[in-house]
């Protein structure tokens, strides 16, 4: 709450920043107990670690049992030991952030793990834990017995402010200070850097009802650019984990984000909060060996990701490959059986014809081979064979095996894909599924030396079209997929718990690819309707519901307050969407007022390069965080080369795409006009480049009518 610089306290007039200094000074005595037992708890899981890798040496020639089962307890010690001092060694700057005194007079501390002293008294409250609940729920309206909640903000153990909502004004003690003026917006007026931080300490209560949810079933998270969507996400995967570790952290838990630069940005949030088991990729990345970075045009995109490239993909597969044989000859008892072309191409359909996965079903092709040679030898005039040994001593030659190897290859996602560069061969999979306009599109892309992130999607639905490679299994091999601790198979497909971010821009390939991963998980769905990007909804929407299957729990959560923008910049972003594709209930209020304007600038085409430099100088002086310039997907490159010798680690150069999920401090954007025509869904992109300052905005158009 703010107070004035001097306050009446119970009759007195008290200096508030004598008092702040005082209370300061008692929450650094607790912290000082907090880290010296957070040391000590670091020597006593390091002697333990030590004690498993000791355990079991020296045992000499002991039974097997005994052996085995001394090794099993210092695996389980050794392992148990190791986490914890993960846990110990996560970022703890902030390791307290909270207190509750309630109106019995007992106070609570709450942090980022739970801690004991020597006596198993508690010192802190893992923010996680049921008591620490109040701490982010309890309301003046609903005080929950808290009279005094405390923010307590530290520079790595050293306590720089405190900050107090008075909860129960007429339970407060006499000696009960309270002083503070806004933890919260002294928080987000902070500079932003490379990273996502965490928000345990400031987690508010919409927010945090959302980060409790149960975990079963479905969960969603909507709301507009800065409410928070993906902090409460992530932070509700840490509350997931310490609440049924057991059950969702052995299979896993996954974290999908749009983009590289997104992941990349969040990557720090969960190992603060002590959790690094999480998996966390982007969409361009979730198929194994392959991180996709490139993002086609929009056209493009929309035709990559809609369901009749299923039908496309499926028969490509039927296609003879590119370099198979087109005649077979072979010599058996003095005659040469030939195969030619059509009948080469009717043993595969005929193989084809049996359903099974193709990487599965070499041995029903050197079947039909044989039975169609014999069928040619049967039609030779006065050449008498027995069926039973022909398929016998050919099916022993080698000749034969190795024709039956190039016949029907072992196929790769990737090769397949590759091979619809070709234009004839992709008209002959799409037959009237897509338009000439559309397979000269397609054809051209894929002779590009790089994947995109929507080739992915396709990859993955290959994959599991095509099935495995066969292969050799060695003793060794199957010893490693019983091993404790093993890494997960490739494109491993038992999460228990995927979480989706941006979720309203998934194309329905996307969401078919993503279903795989969860056949068995629960989910949280992290999003908002008015930034998509996706121009079929009801396609998306539809394979988003197939996706989910026949989870009857869902719930959902709205969060209606832009903590990022300065009330403003979010004025002006609002504008270009309201009465277009957003209502005003669709839109979430900006709580904060700056009193800076956005600057919005008509600028020459030829100045347009220098504009941009001017602007991000300008601006890097003016805010000590981070700086973005963003551009529309079309101009981009030029941007980057107006900025070339522009040395400056706050600089970030991103198109529109790449900028959903991320925050500036300030922002340069670029010819917004722009961002509207290259889109399919009309200003979407251009209300998310718009959204991402915190503090300063300043537009550079050459379209004399924007805003319009």
């Amino acid at each position: 709450m703010a107070l004035p610089s001097h306050f009446e306290h119970r009759g007195s007039w008290v200096s508030q920043a004598a008092v702040r200094q005082a209370e300061i000074a008692i929450e650094q005595k607790h912290v000082d107990v907090v880290y010296a037992r957070l040391a000590d708890m670091r020597v006593e899981a390091a002697e333990m670690r030590d004690r498993g890798d000791r355990l079991a040496h020296g045992a000499g020639r002991e039974a097997v049992f005994e052996q085995a089962s001394m090794l099993y307890e210092r695996d389980v010690m050794v392992r148990y030991a190791n986490r914890i001092l993960q846990t110990l060694d996560s970022e703890h700057e902030g390791l307290v952030f909270g207190r509750l005194d309630d109106k019995t007079g007992e106070v609570l501390y709450v942090g980022r793990l739970g801690i004991r002293d020597a006596e198993f008294e508690n010192l802190v409250t893992d923010w996680r834990a049921p008591a620490a609940a109040a701490f982010y729920q309890a309301t003046a309206e609903q005080p929950m017995d808290v009279v005094r909640r405390r923010v307590i903000r530290s520079t790595g153990q050293q306590v720089v402010e405190i900050d107090d909502d008075l909860l129960m004004p007429d339970a407060q003690p006499e000696s009960m200070q309270v002083v503070g003026e806004g933890a919260l917006m002294a928080t987000l007026n902070r500079a932003r850097g490379d990273a996502m931080r965490d928000i345990v300490a400031t987690i508010q209560k919409e927010q945090d009802e959302a980060i409790r949810a149960p975990w079963r079933g479905v969960t969603e998270i909507t709301g507009g650019p800065g409410t928070g969507k993906t902090a409460v996400a992530l932070h509700r995967v840490a509350y997931l984990l310490y609440r049924d570790r057991k059950r969702l952290g052995s299979a896993g838990v996954l974290v999908l984000g749009p983009s590289t630069a997104f992941t990349s940005y969040i990557s720090r949030v969960l190992p603060s909060m002590g959790e690094d088991s999480v998996e966390l990729r982007s969409l361009g990345g979730l198929l194994d060996g392959i991180e996709a970075t490139r993002i086609d045009p929009a056209p493009i995109a929309a035709i990559k990701g809609s369901l009749r490239m299923r039908r496309v993909l499926k028969k490509a597969l039927r296609d003879t490959p590119p370099d198979a044989p087109t005649e077979m000859r072979i010599t058996y008892q003095g005659e040469v059986l030939k195969l030619n072309e059509q009948e080469l191409v009717k043993v595969r359909r005929q193989v084809h014809s049996l359903g099974r996965l193709p990487n599965r079903s070499r041995v029903d092709a050197a079947e039909a081979l044989l039975e169609a040679l014999w069928r040619k030898a049967e039609s030779y005039e006065g050449y008498h064979v027995k069926k039973k040994d022909l398929l016998i001593d050919l099916g022993e030659r080698i000749d034969f095996h190795r024709f039956v190897v190039v016949f029907w290859p072992v196929l790769s996602p990737a090769s397949v894909l590759r091979s619809l560069g070709d234009r004839a061969r992709l008209a002959r999979a799409a037959g009237s599924t897509l338009s000439a306009r559309e397979l000269d599109q397609l054809a051209a892309s894929w002779r590009t030396d790089d994947w995109s992130v929507a080739d992915v999607a396709l990859l993955d639905e290959l994959r599991t079209l095509i099935g495995p490679p066969p292969r050799r299994r060695n003793r060794r091999a199957v010893e490693e997929e019983h091993e404790p601790g093993r890494r997960r198979p490739e494109n491993y497909e038992d999460y228990s718990h995927i979480v989706v971010d941006e979720s309203q821009d998934l194309s329905p390939m996307q969401w078919r690819m993503i279903a795989r991963r969860g056949q068995y998980a629960s989910w949280t769905l992290v999003g908002d309707p008015v930034q998509s990007t996706w121009p079929d909804v009801a396609e998306a929407t539809q394979a988003r519901d197939t996706a989910l299957g026949k989870r009857t729990t869902r719930r959902r959560f709205t969060l209606r307050t832009n903590y990022r923008n300065s009330a403003e910049i979010f004025n002006l972003a609002a504008k270009v969407v309201r009465g277009k594709v957003a209502t005003d209930d669709e839109l979430p209020r900006a709580v904060r007022d700056t009193g800076i304007e956005p600057s919005v600038e008509l600028v020459a085409e030829a100045s347009l390069p220098g504009a941009v430099r001017d602007a991000a100088r300008e601006l890097l002086d003016q805010v000590d965080g981070t700086v973005g310039i963003i551009g529309s997907m079309t101009s981009i490159a030029k941007v980057h080369s107006w900025m070339s010798g522009m040395d400056d680690d706050r600089l970030k150069i991103v198109d529109a795409i790449e900028a959903k999920g991320l925050e500036y401090d300030a922002v340069v954007l670029v010819e917004p006009t722009e961002m509207v025509t290259e889109s399919m869904t009309g200003p979407r992109a251009l209300y998310v480049a718009l959204t991402r300052a915190t503090q300063r905005l300043t537009v550079l158009t050459t379209d004399p009518s924007w805003p319009s």
